[in-house]
């Protein structure tokens, strides 16, 4: 019995050997592998869950999404229901029987606008709903599934000829006949937006309505319920369906005012909306509470203005003049929230919002808290927290059951890029998708480290540390900082694709919190008011120190990063310091002036900085060029053309030039068509060299890794 024992010990121990030795370091390209879940959908009897599947798409330029279902049983595997490639935004009808979604379809090669279609869970191919001028979207049933409202951005013009009406003449005829104008009039302020481009205002989102047709055969014809010059959204059906709620701000020029909300309702037989109150908040993701007299949303108060401003949980009841009452006045952390990592699904769709439970006593949200996100059910009275899920992990995403008896959601983690997982009443936990089981089974992922440590004037600040495979503390490592960006943001216990491939690499990353970060509560991420880049400087140095301190750092072998927020930092970190033998400064502000004036979201109101560019010295204090001079680090600059939120004229292209005139070693790298979302969900085959060349200039400068392309040449 003993040698059979031994001989078993033996098998089991080559097996450990032979399995350890098939795993391998991730790299850059098992991006293109990634499996994405998005806007998790549970069926009203809980049985199902539909999905959103996100991939790279076999050109590696873009993404594919598709509906996939998978039971809650947790005894099948998912499968697809959905055969076309953009597909999103599943939602089940009342009586479970029909799920509604919306689909792109690119008829003459170039994608049209997206559509309600619908699919039979009896079986069947899924058909078209609704063929609007500017497309449909966000589609919500009525409580007897008889109706779907949607909203649409088609003008009257459009919705003339899609009647087969004369169309509205236009207040001032054009001044060439047969000629359709290019040209571009600004008159306002803000007039385009990050990801999107031009804004045309003369499309506001509208609310509409369809009768929920049951096959091919039924034909139905939407129609526009609301109408005016002002966008409408957060519809929300009254409980007996005769009514729908919505939000909307009725002023055009909004960047010079405090965020307001107005809420309103509208017969669902048509007529004209009804204003029911004005709240002096910014707020979203409405949702009625089970009597139908009360709504909950998340909103910061912003009075006085602050840079930071903490989101908190709301309710208000829905009667003439009412004012919402802030249920977590005492809980300071971020309500509705999350951390921040670069894989949250591309394309998905969907997202948190609040929720009620089933009786109307208590209001389900995600919230953030010192680097964690999970869900938790706020007292509708009292705001008072219990944990529905607990962890160093991600929570996002959540549906549950009308009885509240089931609720589904995805779990990330710094190993994890995100899983669906079920929990029913008493908290019974179980996971239903194993999207990249197979896939990270052949890497060799570690968990980070984390750190809290103690900055110049006391403050405690978070971090992690990603070592590489197989870390051996006897040796030196090269070291990179990431700063996030933001800057009211956070990193945490979520998965970065980033970081353990920089590890992967050989190299240790920090990845701190400093001041100004989310997730800490209030006074933490408003304490750099004007201070912006300061002393979160700070932070972040002490942060390097502290883990230098523990004796596996080359400190000769020192780089930093970051992107937006991070940029911003990691171009003021050269300014004060020649400690990094690199820097990779991505998605930059060098210039606050220029960015004043350039950017996709205006700054009028005293948050960032005291006034306007004219008015306010520290526009110039505060910007990296103003102290180029005394920049000696060699720095490469990350640049997406189509990036609005942070236009490259304001950032690197300016420090490229300067520190070309000065001559110190620069690259600048740009990204065709790339928004301010470039390493999130810009196109897969930029984000992987994205990763190349932030790695490739720290391998140059830290390792001394010959990379010719970096070189001047008469080649280039």
């Amino acid at each position: 019995m003993r040698k059979i024992l031994v001989r078993l010990f033996v098998v089991v121990l080559v097996f450990a050997v032979t399995a350890s030795a098939q795993k391998r370091n991730m790299t850059e390209k098992d991006l293109f592998d990634f499996t994405w879940v998005a806007d998790p959908q549970i069926s009203p009897d809980g049985s199902q869950v539909a999905f959103v599947r996100v991939t790279v798409n076999p050109p590696k330029d873009g993404y594919d999404t598709s509906i996939w279902i998978v039971p809650t049983d947790g005894q099948s595997e998912p499968h697809r229901i959905t055969m076309f490639d953009h597909d999103s935004s599943p939602r089940w009808s009342p009586d479970g029987k029909y799920i509604v979604f919306q689909r792109v379809v690119f008829p003459d090669g170039k994608p049209g606008p997206p559509q309600l279609y619908m699919i039979s869970m009896a079986g069947g191919d899924a058909f078209r709903v609704t063929n609007v001028p500017r497309g449909a979207g966000g589609p919500i049933w009525s409580p007897d599934g008889k109706w779907i409202a949607f909203g649409s951005g088609a003008n009257a013009e459009e919705i003339a000829k899609m009647n087969k009406q004369p169309a509205p003449k236009p207040a001032v005829p054009p001044a060439n006949e047969g000629h359709e104008s290019d040209v571009r009039v600004i008159t306002r302020a803000v007039y385009r937006s990050n990801g999107t481009g031009y804004l045309e205002f003369s499309h506001p989102n509208h609310l509409w309505l369809v009768a929920a047709p049951h096959t091919p055969e039924d034909k139905v014809t939407p129609t526009q319920l609301t109408s005016g010059d002002f966008a409408e959204g957060d519809f929300v059906w009254a409980n007996d369906g005769s009514q729908i709620y919505f939000t909307s701000r009725h002023v055009v020029e909004q960047y010079y005012e405090l965020p307001q909300t107005e809420l309103y309702s509208i017969p669902t037989s048509g007529g004209v909306p009804n204003k029911i109150t004005t709240v002096d908040l910014g707020f979203g993701g409405m949702a009625l509470s089970p009597n139908g007299k009360q709504v909950a949303f998340s909103a910061s108060t912003n009075q006085p203005v602050k840079s930071y401003s903490q989101p908190d949980l709301w309710v208000l009841d829905i009667a003439p003049n009412a004012q919402p009452k802030n249920l977590t006045t005492g809980f300071d952390f971020d309500v509705s929230s999350g951390v921040g990592g670069d894989n949250s699904p591309p394309r998905g769709g969907g997202g948190g919002g609040v929720a009620w439970s089933a009786d109307g006593k208590s209001i389900i949200t995600v919230y953030a808290k010192e680097g964690k996100a999970n869900l938790g059910a706020f007292d509708a009275t009292t705001g008072k927290l219990t944990d529905l899920t607990t962890g160093n992990q991600s929570v996002s995403g959540f549906r549950s059951t009308p009885d509240g008896s089931k609720t589904v959601f995805s779990i990330s983690t710094p190993t994890k890029v995100g899983d669906l997982y079920l929990m029913e009443r008493g908290g019974k936990q179980r996971q239903l998708t194993k999207l990249n089981d197979a896939l990270f089974a052949k890497f060799t992922l570690t968990e980070p480290e984390e750190i809290w440590y103690t900055s110049f004037d006391g403050k405690k600040i978070q971090t992690w540390v990603q070592k590489p495979p197989n870390f051996d503390p006897s040796k030196k490592y090269p070291l990179i900082l990431n700063i996030h960006g933001g800057p009211h943001a956070a990193y945490g216990y979520v998965f970065d694709h980033e970081f353990q491939w920089m590890a992967a690499k050989g190299y240790v990353v920090i990845y701190p919190n400093p001041r100004g970060s989310t997730s800490y509560g209030q006074e933490f991420g408003n304490i750099i008011q004007y201070n912006y880049p300061g002393d979160d400087y700070k932070d972040l140095m002490a942060g390097v120190d502290e883990v230098i301190k523990r004796g596996y750092i080359d400190t000769t072998k020192l780089g930093v990063t970051g992107g937006s927020g991070g940029g911003v930092l990691t171009d003021w970190t050269v300014t004060k310091t020649d400690r990094f033998a690199a820097a990779v400064s991505q998605r930059d502000i060098s210039d606050w002036s220029a960015w004043w004036y350039t950017a996709d979201f205006s700054q009028f109101q005293p948050s960032w900085f005291k006034g306007a560019p004219f008015e306010d010295p520290g526009f110039k204090e505060r910007s990296a060029i103003t102290y180029v001079e005394k920049i000696k680090t060699p720095m490469m600059f990350i640049l997406g053309e189509a990036d609005y939120r942070t236009p490259p004229p304001a950032g690197g292209e300016e420090l490229f030039r300067a520190l070309k005139y000065r001559k110190i070693p620069t690259v600048m790298v740009r990204f065709p068509g790339e928004s301010h979302e470039l390493s999130r969900s810009g196109q897969p085959w930029h984000r992987i060299e994205r990763l190349e060349h932030i790695v490739g200039w720290f391998d140059h400068y830290l390792m001394g890794v010959p990379k010719p392309e970096y070189d001047i040449s008469p080649m280039h």
